[in-house]
């Protein structure tokens, strides 16, 4: 739910990205590695893996570079669709970005305000569980699928 992550093992990459550098879609062995195997491996088992992100429009920088790559997860098998925020606003979503696994357990991600990560929780109370697959499938309704958003 961030517009800006600031991930230390991105910053190479967003360096390229800036200086004109486009992943090629015919060369999969360039793409994000372990976390494509993973998705790959995951979604062969048979497990649905959907991504939703909203974002504030017009788009931040690090989404657009974010969106330019994401094509990627969608070939890994990852689902994702992009909600723009200003169509979330009647919408009970939680504070932090999370992961919701298998319905059983929640991870929520902590970021400074420069979008550092600071750390994670993870919690198994079935109130937490609920109100975020509610607010991920509220989301997940409203959003546009990945192949149609066009960053503002």
């Amino acid at each position: 739910m961030r517009d800006i992550y600031t991930v230390d093992s991105e910053q190479d990459r967003i360096a390229a990205w800036r200086a004109g550098h486009r992943f090629d879609p015919a060369d999969r062995a360039s793409w994000w590695r372990p976390w494509l195997d993973l998705i790959s491996e995951t979604v062969a088992r048979g497990v649905t893996v959907r991504r939703a992100r909203v974002v504030s429009e017009p788009v931040s920088e690090y989404i657009r570079y974010s969106h330019s790559y994401a094509f990627t997860n969608v070939a890994a098998g990852e689902a994702l669709r992009w909600l723009p925020r200003r169509r979330a606003s009647d919408l009970a979503l939680p504070g932090n970005d999370f992961w919701l696994v298998d319905d059983r357990l929640v991870l929520f991600n902590h970021f400074d305000g420069d979008g550092r990560p600071t750390g994670a929780d993870v919690s198994e109370e079935a109130a937490t569980i609920k109100l975020c697959a509610s607010a991920f499938d509220a989301v997940w309704e409203r959003g546009i699928d990945h192949q149609d958003y066009r960053p503002a």
